[in-house]
């Protein structure tokens, strides 16, 4: 058994100490560690699924369990009005997916990757098609969150300043945002029919199937595991979360650096692990669905969807308005993976400059 299995006796014993009302600090490290063997069952099960039916369908799989975590835990956050940190996170799980997530999987896979055919460096190759896509709907989807931002300033309206929990917005605004976000579900709904229907093969070139994994599992099994594992990092994370505010106010962070850096990394762990771990057996098509396609699904998606609840949740909607260092960021983030993805191969130090580019984020943050 994979020693990161053995971590699986953290899953009763964080659930445990959060009932017996421990520590924040000891909650939340038995937590962090119990969320390592789910993401990584959840990453083998993602691998079948991709072997059965392409890295299109098994990233789609994996993005989808992946984000419901920090779906569940971003309506809980609405519930109790805290919108400012419930943004701060829909902006750390959009960056840290492109930035941490990719750079690790392209610096991690690029040591391990084979030598390019007559050179003598190594580089990992990827459908450049499907990642031009992938990057065209991230930064689609950021332009439209930026245009709340130009809305609030055009018209002289205050921005919410950094911390903040709770600020209310204009009827004009948040009915501005609640046209942007159905905007945005009409997109993702047409990128489903692009990616899985008209043009499936963009995104599924092959089937990557290492060949050395026994018979492997069936596509149902492969499913059920996804879903019975992304049950488990739901309650996993909406533990972590709840013993976040403590442990992390305990060491002198921010609400804000709590919401944007770690509650974004804990509520994507799945996809973390399982993008590194397939790009060092060079599927970097599959990595490549799972980071990007993760933004874009919380861009697309997961934002768009948190404000329609906003308006039946909580003391009032929560418009698309982001501060000015979450606006830099995603554009940035944007911007630079585009860049890096359109020749359809990396190397490690492409990597390098992604986690650079994060580490940066996490500078500025931690100032704020």
């Amino acid at each position: 058994m994979p020693r990161r299995y053995l971590l699986a006796l953290f899953i009763p014993a964080a659930i445990a100490l959060d009932l017996a009302g421990a520590s924040d600090t000891l909650v939340f490290f038995a937590a962090a560690l119990a969320l390592v063997p789910a993401a990584a069952l959840m990453g083998r099960a993602t691998e079948e699924a991709a072997g059965r039916a392409g890295p299109g369908i098994g990233g789609l799989l994996n993005v989808t369990f992946g984000n419901a975590p920090e779906l569940i835990i971003a309506l809980f956050a609405l519930n109790k009005g805290l919108h400012e940190v419930t943004k701060a996170s829909i902006v750390g799980s959009i960056v840290s997916n492109v930035l941490l997530v990719l750079g690790a999987a392209m610096f991690f896979g690029g040591l391990n990757a084979p030598r390019a055919e007559g050179r003598r460096y190594r580089e990992q190759r990827f459908t450049a098609g499907m990642a031009h896509a992938q990057s065209a709907m991230l930064i689609l989807a950021v332009f439209a969150l930026t245009l709340p931002f130009v809305f609030v300033l055009v018209k002289g309206q205050h921005l919410p300043p950094v911390g903040e929990k709770n600020f209310n917005f204009p009827s004009t605004t948040e009915n501005l945002s609640l046209a942007i976000a159905l905007v945005l579900i009409l997109v993702y709904v047409a990128g489903l029919l692009f990616s899985l229907r008209t043009h499936r093969e963009l995104f599924n070139p092959f089937h990557e199937d290492d060949g050395d994994e026994g018979e492997g599992w069936t596509m149902r099994r492969a499913v059920l595991v996804l879903a019975g594992s992304g049950v488990i990092v739901a309650l996993l994370s909406e533990i972590l979360v709840g013993s976040i505010e403590g442990a992390a106010h305990s060491a002198g962070l921010s609400d804000f650096f709590m919401g944007a850096i770690v509650v974004a990394i804990a509520g994507n762990a799945a996809e973390h692990w399982v993008a590194v771990l397939v790009a060092r057996k060079q599927h970097m098509d599959l990595a490549m669905n799972i980071a990007v396609g993760s933004a874009a699904q919380v861009a697309l998606f997961v934002a768009p969807v948190l404000v329609l609840c906003s308006f039946v949740v909580g003391p009032f909607p929560m418009p698309l308005v982001f501060n000015g260092y979450e606006i830099a960021a995603m554009i940035g983030a944007a911007w630079i993976t585009s860049y890096l993805v359109h020749e359809g191969r990396s190397n490690w130090f492409e990597g390098v400059k992604l986690l650079a580019a994060y580490a940066l984020v996490v500078i500025i943050f931690f100032a704020a």
